[in-house]
């Protein structure tokens, strides 16, 4: 098998068998003991403790919550996943109180593969469109004086 492709089979594996379920207990099957996370241009060394949180973390806030790769690119080590995630709003973030309410988010992360594990992770969610639709957010607007 060719290294993208296992590369690309590591991450959906990962996606479909710890994420999907909030199953952690072989979490380390799929994630390096050396993992980061990649937000905002910074990098956090955050290890198998980190992965674990991050995924009980989203599940906390979509205890239902459902991934689906649409389409993965690889490239020596890196791979990456175009997704939908479904979910209900269930857990309080950022200060949004749940709303109960089914959200789709579409998405893609980065991952970097090493030695057959996840390395780095890094990505970008369309959150906001999603919590529009659901009325977790609102947009104010501004009002001007008048002339």
């Amino acid at each position: 098998m060719r290294q993208e492709t296992s590369n690309k089979k590591i991450v959906r594996d990962y996606l479909e068998k710890i994420v999907n379920t909030g199953n952690i207990e072989n979490i380390a099957d799929y994630i390096s003991t050396d993992y980061a996370e990649v937000f905002n241009g910074q990098r956090f060394e955050v290890g198998l403790e980190g992965a674990k949180a991050h995924v009980l973390g989203v599940r906390n806030n979509y205890p239902d919550l459902k991934l689906v790769v649409e389409n993965q690119i690889a490239e020596n080590d890196w791979v990456a996943t175009c997704y939908t995630m479904t979910g209900i709003h269930a857990g309080d973030w950022l200060g949004m109180q749940p709303t109960g309410k089914m959200m789709r988010v579409t998405g893609v992360n980065t991952d970097r593969i090493r030695n057959g594990k996840i390395v780095e992770h890094g990505g970008a969610a369309n959150m906001f469109e999603a919590y529009l639709e659901i009325g977790a957010i609102e947009i104010v607007r501004k009002e001007t004086p008048a002339d």
